[in-house]
């Protein structure tokens, strides 16, 4: 499906080289103050060409609001926005028409037929990894080009989505706030629970975040990752990692049990990414080793309000959010689009050597930054406004 959310609901739309790519809100209240510039931080931060460590596809990614706001001011209609894919090239996935001629390989089949080939003929190859064969045999066709609606182009609706969902929040709760960054990439870890990084769990801005290219906090552990990242890039290979985040200000009450528990729909808005691999909460898989009596987050009082110790449970418990800050993790797998050459097959499963081609992030943790924030945000709006039906 290409929607998301019950009373905030999210449905994106378009392909990774077609005409625009964009999203229609439905449950954006009335009287917010809502305009582009709202918006175009966060795309900007997702946008591809951004750094030498990300893609070299080159788009300037300009919100355009087409409906749901007059004069500046949301009227509870659906917000529609859309943004231009100006620098599509097509003609890169040629790669994946092979014609006899290429083929080379013993025990191939071959074809007199030297005509253009579509994704239908057999001839076609399926990148490894990528989505190109199970949306071939879910539908019958896929998108000529890139991924389609698996490519992380999809994803430009999200990231507006949750700019919207992140003004209207804070217009609620001053407070709120959602920070997240790299916590590693490949075998480069960076940890900002250590004891040398002080505070910074509590403190963390985007414009900290943002200081590096890999968006890791630490500028030194951030050069290394870099490095790694150009290297593998030069190699034509890739690379994954992880994205942190914390939610701040979050009210306590937010969730449903019991199968729409906060930390489930967070896991279910987190895996929806684009190569996204793993989800944890709070004390996360670490969590298993712990023993009951280290694990509990004792209750202290917190001004007018109960909080805890420790937050091994993440900001949640028994599926609602306790007001402490919502912290978790996700994982992304290497970018499957590699330059290495690879064997595989087409589709009629004779063998063929395939090197990609096109314009693709040798890791993608970086620019998913602000798309985790983006499905953060949507999460928590559609959870607020769900809670707020009981009142």
């Amino acid at each position: 499906m290409s929607s998301f959310g019950r009373n905030y609901r999210v449905t994106t739309f378009g392909e990774s080289h077609c005409k625009a790519v964009g999203v229609i809100i439905d449950g954006v209240p009335p009287r917010i103050s809502l305009t582009e510039t709202d918006i175009q931080p966060q795309l900007s931060r997702r946008r591809p060409g951004q750094s030498s460590i990300s893609t070299k596809r080159n788009e300037s990614d300009m919100a355009e609001i087409l409906s749901g706001t007059e004069g500046g001011i949301s009227l509870g209609t659906p917000v529609a926005v859309r943004v231009l894919n100006l620098d599509m090239r097509p003609q890169d996935y040629n790669f994946q028409e092979k014609q006899d001629s290429e083929k080379g390989n013993s025990g191939c089949c071959t074809s007199s037929s030297p005509t253009s080939l579509s994704p239908l003929s057999p001839e076609y190859v399926p990148r490894p990894s990528h989505a190109d064969y199970t949306y071939y045999m879910k539908y019958g066709i896929n998108a000529s080009s890139g991924g389609g609606r698996a490519s992380a182009r999809e994803t430009i609706g999200r990231v507006i989505a949750g700019a919207v969902a992140e003004k209207c929040l804070k217009t609620w709760f001053p407070d709120f706030r959602i920070v997240a960054w790299t916590s590693s990439v490949g075998p480069i870890e960076f940890d900002i629970r250590e004891e040398k990084y002080g505070n910074l769990l509590q403190t963390i801005t985007r414009d900290i975040v943002d200081e590096t290219m890999s968006r890791c906090p630490d500028k030194v552990i951030a050069e290394k990752m870099e490095e790694l990242i150009l290297n593998l890039a030069k190699e034509g290979d890739s690379t994954g990692g992880t994205v942190s985040c914390a939610c701040y200000g979050v009210p306590v009450g937010l969730g449903e049990p019991c199968f729409d528990k906060l930390e489930a729909t967070l896991a279910h808005a987190m895996l929806s990414i684009p190569a996204t691999k793993g989800f944890e909460i709070g004390s996360g898989f670490a969590g298993t080793k712990m023993k009951g009596s280290e694990h509990n987050d004792i209750f202290i009082k917190k001004g007018d309000h109960l909080g805890t110790v420790t937050n091994n449970s993440g900001g949640i418990q028994g599926g609602i959010s306790n007001a402490e800050p919502i912290i978790f993790r996700v994982a992304f797998k290497p970018p499957a689009t590699i330059g290495k050459a690879q064997h595989t097959t087409n589709l009629n499963g004779y063998e063929q050597v395939l090197a990609a081609k096109g314009r693709h992030d040798p890791c993608v943790v970086n620019r998913a930054v602000p798309i985790v924030e983006a499905m953060a945000a949507i999460v928590l709006m559609d959870a607020f406004l769900t809670q707020k039906t009981r009142t």
